[in-house]
């Protein structure tokens, strides 16, 4: 006895991206979804942190470089009575180096308070 083969059901049509269902998107966009809402990436470390910054350290001092080699002429500086020649390049150098040193002794006075504060190692109230 010969069993006839039952035919199969066909296969449902897709959800996404069958063009004679525009429907099927719950949100009626016609995109197609993604199966997970948060892409994988690589995780970020210290050590590829400390890569950037010493790629961007390094373009600082190329651009740096570039800038004194092209500003040579002697200019005549003052300063607390004393006078001087010397490049615009190095002048400007000493003068972004001085403020970098200001601003670098505020903040630490300023870190200083915050974490004493924070301690209450302070007496005095504020």
């Amino acid at each position: 006895m010969a069993t006839v083969p039952t035919p199969t059901p066909p296969l449902p049509s897709a959800v996404n991206g069958n063009p004679s269902r525009p429907d099927a998107d719950v949100r009626g966009s016609g995109h197609i979804r993604r199966t997970s809402t948060h892409p994988t990436g690589a995780r970020r470390s210290r050590a590829g942190a400390a890569w950037v910054g010493i790629c961007i350290a390094a373009l600082l001092l190329v651009a740096l470089i570039i800038f004194m080699l092209q500003n040579t002429q002697p200019v005549l500086v003052s300063f607390l009575g004393m006078q001087g020649s010397v490049p615009l390049a190095v002048a400007l150098l000493i003068a972004g180096v001085g403020v970098g040193i200001i601003a670098l002794v505020i903040g630490t006075i300023r870190i200083a308070q915050l974490r004493r504060h924070q301690h209450g190692g302070s007496s005095r109230t504020p």
